[in-house]
């Protein structure tokens, strides 16, 4: 099953911060879907903690179930993993017919890397590797669009990244970031959003990653792992940064219909 949106493509840029409840009210849990025994939300996970957001952690891929509706949730975020968006798994089948439950209930939707070529593959775009076979395993320059920078600025110079795919922008979606050899870095669709790269990388997960999937940077384009560290010294406080202004925006987004509901 495939989601398409007619709506306009609208970018509204996110706050420049929360304001501050006076009187904190319980948040519901936001939706983490994973796909390792291992995975972590990471960084992400800090951030809607720090928010105040519990995470209901779930692993499709070994049996847990995904929630018919998100109304029991404030949103979802889908992260990454060593297995393609075209695999034939059934969980990976599952995970992206899911995604059509966030985008009709216009519920704040993240994917990350898999989960955003998840979500690309739910829209309609076509996910492959790079025609010359070159990947992405390290920090690599991004660019963002005018719709990029209206939506969330200051964006870092570079971003991290672990991934031999890319996607084409789907139909309808505003392009929010672009890059070199993978052009789609990030995209938006209503309140729903597809990021190529990883924000959510700590520096434990860094180390796991590059002593785990060492043979990943052996590949056409990738970098070797001294560079990775070398590389977040220098980008890796701007790309946080971002990331907290980021999941605080979109985080906070109300679905159309409540918006409509309360005019």
């Amino acid at each position: 099953m495939s989601f398409r949106s007619d709506q306009a493509r609208v970018v509204v840029p996110f706050a420049s911060r929360r304001p501050a409840a006076v009187t904190p009210e319980p948040r519901r849990p936001v939706l983490i879907v994973l796909h390792q025994e291992t995975s972590t939300p990471g960084r992400i996970g800090n951030a809607l903690r720090a928010l105040g957001y519990p995470l209901d952690i779930r692993r499709p891929r070994f049996g847990d179930p995904l929630p018919e509706t998100l109304d029991g949730h404030a949103g979802a975020v889908i992260f990454g993993g060593p297995m393609s968006a075209n695999d034939p798994d059934d969980y990976v089948k599952r995970e992206i017919d899911w995604i059509a439950v966030p985008l009709r209930e216009q519920r704040p939707f993240l994917g990350i890397c898999l989960g955003a070529q998840m979500l690309a593959r739910q829209l309609g775009a076509a996910v492959a590797p790079h025609a010359q076979g070159r990947v992405e395993v390290g920090y690599y320059p991004i660019r963002p669009t005018e719709a990029g920078r209206a939506l969330c600025p200051d964006w870092p110079a570079r971003v991290y990244h672990w991934h031999g795919e890319g996607f084409t922008l789907p139909d309808g979606a505003e392009l929010l970031a672009t890059g070199e050899d993978f052009p789609v870095q990030a995209f938006q669709l209503g309140n729903a959003f597809g990021l190529q790269f990883h924000p959510d990388v700590t520096y434990a997960m860094m180390h796991r990653w590059t002593t785990r999937g060492c043979v990943r940077m052996e590949q056409p384009g990738a970098q070797p792992r001294h560079l990775h560290f070398a590389a977040r010294a220098v980008y890796d406080a701007a790309e946080r940064a971002w990331l907290t202004h980021f999941i605080e925006g979109w985080i906070a987004q109300t679905p159309r219909a409540l918006l409509q509901a309360a005019e």
